[in-house]
């Protein structure tokens, strides 16, 4: 049984301990799983992941909650009975600040809106909460602001270990027997936990809500702590600061000029979408006056494109309109058909498509005037170009 050294003293990053079992690890043969009579580092647990460091110099990859044991995963083979470890302190620090501001965070969701927390998540680059219910941006805003608050407070976080018999008296009620790990902020939370906490709300620093999902009918919160907040405040600043030099503006009138920007781009995208189409359009009448008619009357055009676009389509259904004609255009990026054809033509060109696309491994259709297809490969649209000319009377 591996006593576990963070339980009282989270801020522990050194300790002695004596080797009680070692293996070699299931998923590398060049690491080796150590099992010590006592441990500062944390295993993954609770929405926390493992803290990295060393031991007699051997780095920890990871660390694994096995029940009553702990085992560190190390980056190369062990010898020694007794062994030094070293708990990265910054990862460590950085952990205790999100976790116990998760605890706040949650607390004070309770407290404001009683709105419970389902599950908590601790990431490389940001922490999220999932709580049921949904909630209003000026909600949020408002636990964002309550939650600084208590930390400007530095109230003193605590740990206790009292028996599940008696009543605890926690914000969300423990499944756990016998002796609870209970971790409190001052008259705000009390929340059984296995996890590093800091001392004090105010060593939490800053809390930042950044990001909100809606996931299966509950409410995703992303938020950051500390140094993490600090850092992407800055990030946030600097981001904001390259767009205000951009418009040559204060940065506080930067959102409403980006807001006339992007309107003038929709408008300007909406013009030339247009003038494209009646290029297009234009493209298409051009080309049925410049094509001869065959033997039956319908004017053929095969045209070999970059890609298909409304452009394409648009020239198409022009082409056709102008008369009796068929349209075919192929594109290998990615491998595409697009086949168009006059009432007068007697094609359904839905129907064709969807026989030929078929056998090749492709899938489309469309009405009987224009349809459109892909096909898995340049393979397959090159083989099926020549049943498909010959099925609409191409020239070979």
């Amino acid at each position: 049984m591996t006593e576990r050294l963070y339980y009282q003293d989270s801020y522990l990053i050194e300790f002695r301990a004596r080797v009680v079992d070692v293996s070699p690890d299931a998923a590398s043969p060049d690491r080796h799983r150590v099992y010590l009579d006592r441990t500062a580092f944390y295993p993954t647990s609770g929405g926390q992941p493992f803290d990295t460091g060393e031991l007699n110099g051997l780095k920890i990859v990871e660390v694994v909650d096995e029940g009553d044991r702990i085992a560190h995963v190390l980056s190369g083979a062990l010898a020694d009975s007794e062994v030094e470890g070293r708990v990265d302190r910054a990862r460590r620090f950085d952990h205790m600040q999100q976790h116990t501001g998760q605890h706040l965070l949650s607390a004070v969701l309770i407290e404001l809106f009683d709105t419970p927390t389902i599950s908590f998540h601790l990431g490389a680059e940001a922490c999220t909460i999932d709580v049921a219910g949904a909630l209003e941006p000026e909600q949020l805003r408002e636990a964002e602001r309550r939650a600084n608050e208590i930390v400007f407070e530095n109230r003193p976080v605590s740990v206790s270990f009292l028996d599940s018999s008696g009543d605890l008296g926690l914000r969300k009620p423990t499944e756990r027997e016998g002796l609870v790990r209970i971790i409190s902020i001052d008259n705000l939370d009390r929340s059984a936990c296995g996890g590093t906490h800091v001392r004090a709300t105010g060593e939490i620093g800053p809390i930042l809500l950044r990001k909100l999902d809606s996931i299966r009918g509950n409410l995703r919160i992303e938020f950051l702590c500390g140094g993490r907040s600090i850092a992407r405040a800055r990030a946030d600043f600097d981001a904001l600061s390259k767009i205000a030099r951009v418009f040559s503006s204060p940065l506080d009138e930067t959102p409403g000029l980006v807001d006339g920007q992007r309107e003038k781009l929709q408008e300007s995208e909406r013009t030339r979408r247009r003038l494209s189409s009646e290029l297009a359009q234009a493209s298409g009448r051009a080309l049925y006056g410049e094509t001869a008619p065959g033997p039956d009357g319908l004017r053929r055009v095969l045209r070999r494109v970059e890609s298909l676009s409304e452009e394409s389509r648009a020239e198409a259904q022009s082409f056709t309109a102008a008369g009796p004609a068929i349209f075919l255009a192929l594109t290998e990026n990615p491998p595409s058909v697009l086949l168009a054809g006059s009432k007068e033509s007697g094609l359904h060109a839905g129907d064709v498509l969807k026989r030929l696309l078929g056998p090749a491994g492709g899938r489309g259709g469309g009405n009987a005037t224009l349809a459109q297809g892909s096909l898995p490969s340049k393979a397959a649209l090159q083989e099926l170009t020549e049943p498909l000319c010959r099925e609409l009377n191409f020239p070979a």
